[in-house]
């Protein structure tokens, strides 16, 4: 039976919390291992925080004034005034090829457009590769505008940009 490709908001109750963590960390490699209270303090400020069903996936982003030491978003902060950094993406292997993260990533740009801004910023993992979302983010429009060794040598990451 197909999901539903309608996004709500995430404001994660104690069940939604540990399932959030859970399929977050289960892709721990091409995101970032997150604690409970870091996961709570990015849907707490998020310009963005969405998902599609109960946690067939899940999109969090942030704005330029947002409170975050991810070496990613301080490089964005570093060059751009205004800007949506999508800090984290994920689709449940169960709701893949829905279309889900096609259709969060539209939601974001609507509402980025809405606020006033005119671009979204991503990285990608050049290392550990990810090409997959390498061949999502160029089918969206991204283009690369930068790369950076991280977390002491460990992944190197393209950045990427696409102007709404």
């Amino acid at each position: 039976m197909p999901i539903a490709i309608t996004t709500s908001e995430l404001s994660p109750g104690e069940k939604l919390a540990e399932s959030m963590l859970a399929l977050n960390n289960s892709h721990a490699e091409e995101l970032s291992w997150l604690e409970r209270e870091r996961m709570q303090d990015l849907v707490a400020q998020a310009f963005y925080a969405r998902r599609i069903g109960h946690l067939d996936a899940f999109l969090i982003a942030l704005d330029q004034d947002g409170r975050y030491d991810s070496p990613n978003f301080l490089w964005f902060q570093a060059r751009y005034a205004r800007f949506v950094y999508v800090d984290r993406i994920v689709v449940a292997a169960t709701a893949r090829g829905m279309g889900c993260a096609r259709r969060l990533y539209a939601d974001l740009f609507d509402r980025a457009v809405e606020a006033g801004h005119d671009r979204i910023v991503c990285e990608v993992n050049r290392m550990p590769p990810n090409p997959a979302s390498d061949a999502f983010h160029a089918a969206l429009g991204f283009t690369e505008v930068g790369s950076a060794s991280i977390h002491d040598g460990s992944k190197t990451v393209r950045y990427l940009s696409r102007q709404l």
